[in-house]
C-alpha cells in the first residue's frame, strides 16, 4: 500500500507500507534509494508472522523440521536436539561471504524485499526480525554484506551476515544520523528462516529492471533526435504497420516515437526515400521485445517479492512444515538472462545510428560531424568509446543461467546462478548507459551543424533544448569526455519526455 504523509509539515513523503502482498519493483528502487519511506506495519500485518512464528516453535519441538530440528545441506540427517546454539552457529557459519561491500542501496533493496517476504507468514521468523529490518530502512542504517556468496538458490550468506547484524556480532554502516537496531536473540527457529530467500538478488533485479526501464525510455527520444538529424522516415512507425504484427511492446515503441516526433499514425515517407538502415527502420521490432522483457521480468519479481518462498514453508491452516523447493530461481534468472540480451540488442542498434550520423551520406555534412579544419576527426572516437561499452555489455549479457555447480556433497546437485544474473543486469545499467550517450551528443551535433531543431511544441523539442543547453557547442577538435559525461546526466529527464 502506497501513502503521502507529510515530512515535519515542509512535504509530502512517499510511504509504502510492506504487508507482503502488494510490493513492486519500482516500490523497492524507491526504498533504496531513499526517495520513499516505509511505514511500520500494524498488528493485522504482523498477524501471519506472529501465527507462523507459533506454528515452526511447536513443530519444531515435537518433530523433526529441517534446519529447526536438523542441520542442513548434506547434514540434514543430523538431529541438534534442544543445543540452544544451533542458530546463532548456522548464522556464523553461513555469513562467509566475500568480495567487495555492497553499496548501501543495494542492501537497503534486499532487507526491503526481505522484510515483505516475511511479513507473508510462510517462514517461521521472529516478528521481531521483520521489525528490526524495517527500523534499519526507515533509519537508513543497513549491514555490511559483501558481494560473493550465493548461487541462485537462496542468498545464505548476505542474509546470514545479516542475521548477525541483527544479533550484534556483525556491523552495520550507518548513513549521517542513523542508528543501527538494537541487538535481538535469535534462537534455532530464526536462523534457517531467515537465510532461506533470494531477496539480495531479487532487491538488485529491482534496481537494475528500474534503471534499464528508464534508459530504454530515454533511448526512443534519442533515437528520434538521430531520425531527425539524418532527415530519415517516420513510416516505419505507423499505426497499420505494428497492427499488422501486433507485439506489444512493438507497439509502444511505435506509438512513443510518433507522439516524440509530432507525426500521424500514418506518416508518408519523404519525398524520394525508400527505406532507412536498420539502426531507424527496426527500431520498434528491437526495441519492442526490449520493452516486453521488461515487462516479464517485472511480472516475475512481483510474484517473488511477495511469495513466501522459504524452505521449509510453514503452513498455519494445515499445521505443517512443507520441504520444497521454492527457493530455485529459475524463473528469476531466466527472465534477467531474457532481458538483458533484449535491451542488448537496442545497444546494438544506438551503435548503429551512431556510425549513420558519421557518415556524409545520410547527413550530408562532413565525415564524422568534423568542422572545417582538414582531416577533422571531429566525432570519430565515440564510435570507438561506444563500441567498447557494447563490448562490455555484450560480455555480461553472456547467459547466467549457463552455469551449473554441485554443492554440498552432490545433496544439491543444480543451481540457477540468478545471483550472478543480478549483478550482470546491474553492469549492464553502465554500459548501456554510455552507448546511448555516445549517440546523443552525436545527435544534437549534427542537428546544430545542420541548423535543424524540431517544431516547437513538439517532445522532441523539449528532449533537444534540454540536452543542447547542456552540451558544449563548440566544433572544434576537442577531447568530449566531458560532453559524454553530461549527456549521461541528461538521460534520466530525457525518459520522461
Amino acid at each position: 500500500m502506497i501513502s503521502r504523509t507529510p515530512d515535519n509539515g515542509r512535504r509530502a513523503v512517499r510511504r509504502i507500507t510492506l504487508d507482503g502482498t502488494q510490493l513492486r519493483p519500482a516500490d523497492i528502487a524507491a526504498l533504496a534509494e531513499r526517495t520513499a519511506r516505509t511505514a511500520a506495519p500494524g498488528p493485522k500485518a504482523l498477524a501471519p508472522a506472529e501465527e507462523s512464528w507459533e506454528t515452526a516453535r511447536r513443530l519444531a519441538a515435537t518433530g523433526r523440521v529441517y534446519g529447526r530440528s536438523t542441520g542442513v545441506g548434506a547434514n540434514r540427517t543430523q538431529d541438534v536436539g534442544t543445543d540452544a546454539e544451533h542458530g546463532l552457529r548456522l548464522l556464523r557459519s553461513h555469513a562467509g561471504a566475500i568480495g567487495d561491500p555492497l553499496p548501501a542501496r543495494e542492501v537497503r533493496a534486499m532487507l526491503a524485499v526481505r522484510a515483505n517476504q516475511l511479513l507473508a507468514g510462510g517462514a517461521g521468523l521472529n516478528p521481531a526480525v521483520i521489525t528490526s529490518l524495517l527500523a534499519a530502512l526507515e533509519s537508513g542504517a543497513h549491514p555490511v554484506v559483501h558481494e560473493h556468496g550465493a548461487v541462485g538458490t537462496g542468498d545464505l550468506a548476505a542474509l546470514a551476515q545479516t542475521g548477525l547484524a541483527l544479533a550484534g556480532e556483525h556491523p552495520w554502516h550507518c548513513a549521517p544520523g542513523a542508528r543501527a537496531p538494537a541487538p535481538i536473540p535469535l534462537d534455532n527457529s530464526d536462523a534457517l528462516a531467515l537465510i532461506s530467500s533470494n531477496a539480495l538478488t531479487l532487491g538488485q533485479s529491482a534496481l537494475a529492471l528500474d534503471e534499464l526501464r528508464r534508459l530504454l525510455a530515454a533511448s526512443l527520444p534519442v533515437a528520434a533526435l538521430s531520425l531527425l538529424a539524418v532527415g530519415g522516415s517516420y513510416e516505419p512507425f505507423a499505426e497499420p504497420v505494428m497492427r499488422a504484427r501486433p507485439h506489444p511492446g512493438s507497439a509502444a515503441a511505435a506509438a512513443r516515437m510518433r507522439t516524440v516526433s509530432g507525426v500521424p499514425d500514418r506518416p508518408a515517407a519523404p519525398l524520394g526515400r525508400i527505406q532507412d538502415p536498420y539502426g531507424f527502420r527496426c527500431i520498434p521490432q528491437i526495441h519492442g521485445p526490449a520493452l516486453d522483457a521488461a515487462d516479464t521480468l517485472d511480472g516475475i519479481l512481483t510474484v517473488e517479492v511477495n511469495a513466501a518462498s522459504e524452505n521449509p514453508f510453514i503452513s498455519v491452516e494445515d499445521q505443517a512444515a512443507y520441504h520444497h523447493g521454492n527457493f530455485y530461481a529459475a524463473h528469476v534468472v531466466l527472465a534477467l538472462d531474457a532481458f538483458r540480451l533484449a535491451v542488448l540488442q537496442t545497444a546494438r542498434l544506438s551503435t548503429a545510428r551512431l556510425a549513420a550520423l558519421s557518415e556524409p551520406d545520410y547527413t550530408r555534412l562532413r565525415p564524422f560531424l568534423g568542422d572545417a579544419a582538414p582531416a577533422s576527426s571531429g566525432v570519430m572516437i565515440l564510435e570507438y568509446a561506444a563500441g567498447a561499452a557494447l563490448g562490455e555489455m555484450r560480455a555480461v549479457s553472456h547467459p547466467a543461467s549457463l552455469g551449473h555447480a554441485v554443492l554440498s556433497r552432490g545433496v544439491e546437485e543444480q543451481a540457477s546462478f540468478a545471483s550472478l544474473g543480478a549483478r550482470q543486469t546491474l553492469r549492464a545499467c553502465t554500459y548501456y548507459r554510455q552507448v546511448l550517450t555516445c549517440e546523443l551528443v552525436t545527435a544534437v551535433r549534427a542537428l546544430r551543424m545542420r541548423s535543424l531543431e524540431p517544431e516547437p511544441g513538439l517532445p522532441l523539442a523539449g528532449a533537444y533544448t534540454l540536452a543542447a543547453e547542456a552540451l558544449d557547442p563548440r566544433m572544434e577538435d576537442r577531447p568530449l569526455t566531458d560532453d559524454v559525461a553530461v549527456a549521461a546526466g541528461l538521460l534520466d529527464r530525457l525518459a520522461a519526455v
